[in-house]
């Protein structure tokens, strides 16, 4: 038996601190197999689980098998390993979907997109699994999107906070209730610029207005703006998959700062009731509304 070897035996049985330093000794760190790399990539239906892609490229013959990855960057809260157990080959791409932390926000501005690694152990053929650290290029626009999004919608927040009301009566062949803007904070003048429909509903203000729509003027508690629905699509195969048919972004601007989108989710009785509406307006066999 070698030094180190027998120096860890003894320590194992001796402390758990030199247990803890051994353990490390079959997992250092180390650079990316040759030939293997990752990028970033988000999927539209990736953003309602708050995960992302890390996609791999392996452009060598020996297949690699990854066991657990994550993300590790100052721009989002830490997350544990994501096991993945998937053996990659030659491929320009395979996608390993994991999921990421709140991003740090600050109240007052977007901050830049910092520099993130992706942490794999991976087992290279019939090797060793190891620790391999992957570069991510910086700055990576899949991140910045990320930070923008979620910061931009953390600073609206700070402000006032948009839901759906839940009154909605049936009107002709349209739906309508109202959007609630409710101050949480601050004093000044939050202007709603814009509501912005989904991938199966329309939202339109009924005062025709856009560009602003509104505005919740200084002092003022809160206001309803009065809206319509109508469907967007009439798929009943779309619906019954539909991850974002409830995800309404509005784009709003606090006082004389940037203009930055938030997401308004309906109560889970107002979705209900915007798909036995659509039901009805689409019908079974799924008309195009107007029909």
């Amino acid at each position: 038996m070698g030094r180190t070897r027998l120096w860890c035996a003894i320590a194992t049985i001796s402390t758990l601190a030199g247990a803890t330093a051994c353990a490390g000794q079959g997992t250092q760190q180390t650079g990316p197999p040759k030939g293997v790399s990752v990028s970033l990539n988000q999927w539209r239906s990736d953003e309602t689980s708050h995960s992302i892609e890390v996609s791999v490229r392996n452009d060598t013959d020996a297949s690699v098998r990854f066991a657990d990855v994550r993300l590790v960057t100052a721009s989002f809260a830490a997350l544990p390993a994501e096991p993945v157990n998937t053996t990659v080959k030659r491929t320009p791409r395979v996608d390993l979907r994991i999921p990421y932390g709140e991003a740090r926000c600050d109240p007052a501005r977007i901050p830049q997109v910092r520099p993130a690694t992706v942490i794999a152990h991976v087992q290279v053929g019939d090797g060793p699994l190891r620790e391999v650290r992957f570069p991510v290029r910086h700055p990576d626009p899949t991140l910045t999107a990320l930070v923008n999004a979620e910061c931009g919608a953390f600073i609206l927040r700070q402000s006032a906070n948009v839901t759906f009301g839940d009154t909605w009566t049936r009107e002709g062949r349209t739906l309508r209730g109202t959007v609630v803007v409710t101050r949480k904070g601050g004093d000044q003048p939050v202007t709603i610029d814009d509501l912005g429909g989904t991938t199966h509903f329309n939202v339109r203000p009924l005062s025709g207005r856009r560009r602003p729509v509104i505005v919740l003027g200084a002092g003022t508690p809160g206001l309803e703006i009065p809206v319509e629905i109508t469907p967007a699509r009439c798929d009943w195969h779309a619906f019954a998959e539909a991850k974002k048919a409830y995800l309404f972004p509005v784009w709003a601007t606090v006082g004389r700062g940037e203009r930055h989108w938030l997401i308004a989710t309906p109560s889970t009785a107002t979705q209900a009731t915007f798909l036995s509406y659509a039901e009805d307006v689409c019908g079974v066999g799924g008309e195009t509304p107007g029909a």
